[in-house]
């Protein structure tokens, strides 16, 4: 046999039999998350998902059939087929993209994604399962207060570097309507400065680094010092402490 003819044979022994997919085996995703979702399973054929953005106060919705991977068995045989059901896979989807997401906890804290049975129209999911989209966005508006009280501690902890909170903080306080977060503010409107002392970026307008605890600025320390022991003062006056 010829080299030729010996490569032909084993391209015919390693072929694929794909099984017909079941046309009934249709589960729909639905999404409140104002992002466009992306999801690569490597391992499955077909292996990329992806949701469209909700638009605001609305949703999108994409409809998942079942995929399949395969096993290796024998060089002389083809690859055996193992499928994968539209259910198992839609759920798949939504927890892998969930699992690495700050302050998501997949029960009551996580973005507003639903996964439903069956192939649906968007007039279906409104009028049949509007309980599953006010559970999905109370779950997501759990998740957006997370958010932000993650960023609220993290501001304050850098003593307001811009660069700890996330875009997924902005976009929370965005759509729980929060305008007076001072994290809101433009990123580049903040000069940052490294520390003398260990490197670290820090805001200027504070006199202590955030990171080692050095006093960058010895004047504007005494300054807010000064200005809370006036503070004090006046608090202990109002109250009629004597000192």
């Amino acid at each position: 046999m010829s080299v030729g003819a010996g490569f032909g044979a084993l391209q015919f022994a390693r072929r694929v039999n794909r099984v017909p997919p079941n046309p009934y085996d249709k589960t729909t995703i639905v999404n409140l998350f104002p992002r466009e979702i992306r999801e690569k399973k490597p391992t499955l054929v077909p292996g990329e998902f992806v949701i469209p953005a909700a638009p605001k106060n609305d949703f999108s919705f994409i409809i998942i059939s079942p995929a399949s991977w395969f096993r290796e068995i024998d060089e002389s045989q083809p690859a055996l087929e193992i499928p994968v059901n539209s259910f198992e896979l839609a759920n798949s989807i939504v927890r892998d993209y969930c699992n690495g997401l700050v302050g998501c906890d997949m029960e009551d804290k996580m973005p507003g994604l639903a996964v439903i049975p069956g192939a649906l129209t968007r007039e279906e999911i409104i009028k049949n399962h509007s309980d599953k989209l006010e559970i999905a966005k109370t779950k997501q508006d759990n998740w957006f207060k997370e958010l932000v009280l993650l960023a609220d501690v993290l501001w304050a902890r850098t003593q307001g570097n811009p660069l700890a909170i996330t875009n997924d903080a902005r976009l929370a306080a965005e759509m729980l309507n929060l305008k007076n977060k001072p994290w809101l503010g433009d990123v580049r409107v903040f000069e940052l400065e490294p520390c003398p002392a260990c490197g670290t970026m820090r805001n200027p307008a504070y006199p202590i680094c955030h990171n080692c605890k050095t006093v960058v600025n010895q004047d504007k320390l005494n300054a807010l010092t000064e200005v809370g022991a006036i503070e004090l003062e006046k608090t202990f006056k109002t109250a009629d402490v004597e000192f």
